[in-house]
């Protein structure tokens, strides 16, 4: 089965002064809730059907606090083919350059494409914001802060790459615990345990008591294995505008008894729940500042990638689910979406182990779903891809779990992992609670 490529080509707009220019028109804003959803995706499907029209989650959304129940609502579906290295080159147009760089690394690999399901949902009053202050956020900084945005998405039409990035920076999600596991798996097919956490986030953005803020993000994060680490707790805070706030970020180790503030934890430091094997900025397969890249917004394009991984996710075993060279085909499902294609060059005179990176960002929930990163060589070094799982009872989508694989040393990871399926959605915390006593008092001493 072959369908054809399309890439709608996307509006670009100049920096002048490091504000954006290039606003919404109102024609365009008409369009949100009518031809695209409320975020700015489009409503109708592709023309043979393979990606169908937009028309929200599969079950009623109505739970407010409480765990999450983790079931795969499509756990009777089958495959309807797979993309090997026999076939590659038939179904090229709509993959990542790192699946296909793993596809000929690895004779094993496969693609499963299922039936793509548009499984994004998010709450009306989401919806309603973002229609309702469509063309009042702007960019600032040369797109590093935004300003005039607070619990809407600001870019729902996004005319620069910036703006892109922005949405999935910013994209909606309740605030919740859960525990999860990070594994890395050597080139020989040995995996280790590298982090075993609870994850506390919340997300004071979306946050509608309060009429702006200074931190969109915070996450606290408790470990408890393996042994090494035990006792240790990471917290940080993103900031809205990084010229104006830097990342603030503390961390408790037991061997030293305090909390120390630690500003290295941004970039491409090495990220420690997956032993150094990823960045810092490559959480989320992007997060953190975007002050060392220029930001280009390529266009929008059909792509096979990630997408309802509930088996994967919470219903394996590590045991099942890591082998030799790359995570188990059987148990990763890849759908057809449209995403937006968004480049990152590294700007002249900044340092970074990446010098170019892809992002594929969901057009259905601004999620990225996957990456390609490049080296100085310009040879493709780490491909990311996130295991996406829509949270039904609470409308929002889930990017975790997470990995990388390294095409130079041969090993990958994923991070985000819980095959115990363990989540819990709350309100917020006590304000005393995101403070670095807090995360000292948390600590193992």
């Amino acid at each position: 089965m072959k369908v054809a490529t399309s890439i709608i080509a996307a509006g670009m707009a100049l920096a002048l002064a490091g504000t954006v220019i290039g606003a919404v028109s109102p024609e365009e804003a008409k369009k949100l809730g009518t031809t695209l959803t409320p975020i700015g995706a489009e409503k109708a499907g592709n023309k043979d059907g393979s990606i169908p029209e937009y028309t929200g989650a599969p079950a009623a959304a109505t739970q407010k606090k409480g765990k999450i129940s983790h079931k795969d609502p499509f756990a009777d579906e089958k495959p309807i083919f797979s993309i090997t290295s026999k076939n590659v080159t038939q179904y090229s147009d709509k993959l990542t350059e790192g699946a296909k760089a793993l596809l000929k690394k690895y004779p094993t690999y496969r693609v499963d494409v299922y039936k793509t399901h548009r499984t994004t949902a998010l709450p009306k009053w989401v919806n309603d914001a973002t229609i309702k202050n469509v063309g009042k956020a702007s960019t600032v900084n040369d797109g590093l802060a935004i300003k005039n945005a607070h619990a809407f998405y600001p870019f729902p039409i996004p005319k620069t790459g910036s703006e892109a990035m922005w949405n999935h920076l910013l994209v909606y999600s309740p605030n919740e615990i859960h525990k999860a596991e990070a594994y890395t798996v050597d080139a020989n097919g040995r995996s280790v345990l590298t982090a075993d956490y609870t994850v506390t986030l919340e997300f004071p953005y979306w946050d509608t008591s309060k009429s702006n803020v200074d931190y969109f993000f915070q996450v606290s994060q408790k470990y408890k294995g393996p042994a090494r680490r035990s006792g240790e707790a990471l917290m940080l805070m993103e900031p809205i505008n990084s010229s104006e706030n830097q990342r603030k970020a503390w961390q408790y180790l037991p061997g030293q008894r305090r909390v120390k503030l630690a500003p290295d934890v941004s970039h491409d430091a090495p990220e420690p729940a997956t032993s150094g094997a990823t960045t810092f900025d490559d959480n989320m397969l992007f997060s953190g500042s975007m002050e060392r890249f220029n930001w280009k917004l390529v266009g929008k394009k059909e792509m096979y990638v990630p997408y309802n991984n509930y088996k994967m996710a919470y219903h394996s075993t590590p045991e099942e689910l890591f082998k030799k060279g790359h995570l188990n085909p059987d148990f990763v499902r890849w759908e057809l979406h449209r995403v937006w294609v968004v480049e990152a060059t590294l700007k002249p005179g900044k340092r970074h182990i990446y010098h170019k990176r892809i992002f594929y960002l969901d057009e259905d929930c601004w999620n990225a779903s996957a990456s390609d990163q490049y080296d100085a060589r310009g040879q493709l070094y780490r491909v990311g891809f996130s295991y996406m799982t829509p949270i039904l009872e609470y409308p929002s989508q889930n990017n975790q779990p997470l990995g990388h694989y390294d095409l130079i040393t041969g090993q990958y990871n994923l991070n985000g992992y819980s095959p115990k399926g363990s989540t819990e959605i709350y309100g917020k915390l006590p304000e005393r609670e995101w403070s670095p006593d807090a995360l000292s008092g948390s600590g193992v001493r």
